[in-house]
């Protein structure tokens, strides 16, 4: 299963899973609950700004629920074949 979350609203999640034809469930975590528990909601800076956000983080989660794998600082671009890869050698 794959879920995605974010600190973005659901309708924002709508939009965004229909733009790009995504078929996995999004997860609006407006009150970072969720990122808060996994250590990824930081203070971030760009261009001297600073703000709170979720650090690009993928978790791997085993069948038995355990953390298999992590991903930081996660490149969009490459992640699929990193992440499927990932998921294959856990699968055995």
């Amino acid at each position: 299963m794959i879920l995605g979350v974010s600190p973005d609203d659901e309708r924002s999640h709508c939009r965004f899973k229909e733009k790009y034809g995504l078929p996995y469930t999004l997860i609006a975590d407006t009150d970072h609950a969720v990122a808060d528990a996994y250590g990824v909601w930081a203070e971030k800076s760009m261009f001297g700004h600073k703000y709170w956000g979720n650090l690009r983080t993928t978790f791997v989660i085993d069948r038995d629920g355990r953390i298999a794998k992590v991903f930081e600082k996660v490149k969009p671009e490459r992640h699929a074949d990193e992440v499927a890869k990932a998921v294959a050698h856990i699968a055995g």
